[in-house]
């Protein structure tokens, strides 16, 4: 499967007020899919925002984060995969 094919295995939600700027959850994101934005917030900070998609749902951005309440991290169900034929026989049944 190509890389572009991959479904996100989460999602991120940045509370654009409470992100001061600090950047160290851009450091942290292992799939780089966070970024500072050009735009400021209300007390003049450049706030992170999530790329939308490649999201792993790791949390490390979340743990990273000295802000409480500005990273909340979901972590999305992924469909159920059908289960293998064990052995020729079973197919042909």
């Amino acid at each position: 499967m190509a890389k572009a094919e991959t479904l996100d295995r989460g999602t991120v939600e940045i509370n654009q007020e409470e992100c001061k700027g600090c950047g160290l959850c851009v450091a942290a994101c292992p799939p780089q899919v966070l970024r500072l934005s050009e735009r400021l917030n209300s007390y003049g900070y450049h706030p992170v925002m999530y790329v939308g998609q490649g999201c792993t749902g790791c949390g490390a951005c979340f743990y990273a984060c000295p802000e409480p309440g500005a990273i909340t991290v979901f972590v999305l169900q992924q469909p159920a995969r059908a289960a293998p034929v064990q052995g020729h026989a079973a197919a042909a049944a």
